[in-house]
């Protein structure tokens, strides 16, 4: 796929600090948008300076709660990418009022200024879900889509990289736990996707690859269960650890108790979103409505996760020292 690079298009991104968007940003700089980051705190995204030329990327304050900061942040944009999203509910972090009105917040915004829309949905969004984080996500695409019916939705699986919630949460756990759960027997499906990836998939959508109003599903190269990727953690951090199977009815008990915690390893709601699998659909294959279909091939995990594990071996990076 070539890009070709356009100095006069201004994207606004909004979430653009966080896991996924620096990978995005990076991604527009090289192709040399001129970017604007909403951000909640714009103090704080001094690290996406780096990624673009001198004067390329500009941060704003923006709150998906005010309609007024989100219009501004929109403002003479020619397209608007919405990567807001939470994990787990906290105060007035509620998914419905993020993942739903926050994304209707900025589809409007967009629509009002005539903006093209790239929006991240996740796999799994389904409003008869049983998790609460999956049905925001589905409504948030039926609100976006209402007020932008060309917006492009990517939908990406678990993602992986250096700063992931996924190796990175895994590892922490093998490193002080003796016994790992593996919840619903660990028999849930996923197919995790590299950061970058993603990235690329969005700008894709920027440069005007995708179909407008079309869905697209990422995901990487390979589909692992819940207790494959626990088994690979264990390989490459290089430590031994028993993997129990505990039925969803006890592990939503137990989340009960963890979720209360300031960064919770488990919530229920998570427990419930692992009733289902998180895979690319066979119609998305069909339609060319993957990474493949952008013509961007997924990054393996073997590829990328090593590189950022080895701090959890019980010796760091000098474990093949200690061994050798």
């Amino acid at each position: 796929m070539t890009v070709q690079s356009n100095f006069d298009t201004l994207v606004t991104v909004f979430g653009g600090s966080g896991f996924v968007g620096r990978h995005v940003v990076r991604a527009l700089a090289k192709h040399h948008y001129r970017i604007r980051v909403a951000v909640r705190r714009p103090e704080l995204a001094g690290h996406l300076q780096p990624l673009g030329r001198v004067g390329q990327i500009h941060a704003v304050q923006a709150n998906l709660r005010h309609p007024g900061s989100v219009a501004a942040a929109v403002r003479d944009a020619d397209v608007v990418i919405n990567l807001v999203g939470i994990l787990f509910e906290r105060g007035r972090q509620r998914f419905d009022a993020v993942q739903h009105a926050g994304a209707e917040a900025v589809a409007k915004a967009a629509a009002l200024h005539g903006a093209r829309l790239v929006h991240m949905s996740a796999l799994g969004a389904d409003a008869d879900a049983p998790s609460a984080y999956a049905r925001s996500k589905a409504a948030g695409e039926q609100a976006v889509l209402a007020a932008v019916p060309g917006t492009t939705i990517v939908r990406p699986s678990v993602i992986f990289g250096p700063e992931d919630d996924l190796f990175n949460k895994f590892a922490g756990l093998a490193r002080m736990l003796p016994v790992l759960p593996l919840i619903g027997g660990g028999k849930t499906r996923f197919q995790p996707v590299f950061v970058g990836d993603v990235a690329a998939a969005v700008a894709a959508a920027v440069v005007g690859a995708t179909k407008a109003g079309a869905t697209y599903e990422l995901g990487g190269n390979e589909v692992l269960t819940l207790r494959e990727i626990f088994e690979y953690v264990l390989a490459t951090i290089e430590r031994r650890r028993l993997l129990i199977p505990i039925p969803f009815g006890l592990a939503k008990l137990q989340a009960t108790f963890a979720q209360l915690l300031p960064k919770p390893p488990l919530t229920r709601d998570q427990v419930d979103l692992l009733r289902r699998d998180g895979v690319v659909s066979k119609a998305a294959v069909d339609e060319g409505r993957t990474l493949a279909g952008l013509g961007i091939e997924p990054t393996s995990i073997q590829a990328i996760v090593p590189s950022y594990l080895w701090r959890f071996r019980p010796a760091g990076q000098f474990q093949h020292l200690r061994h050798g």
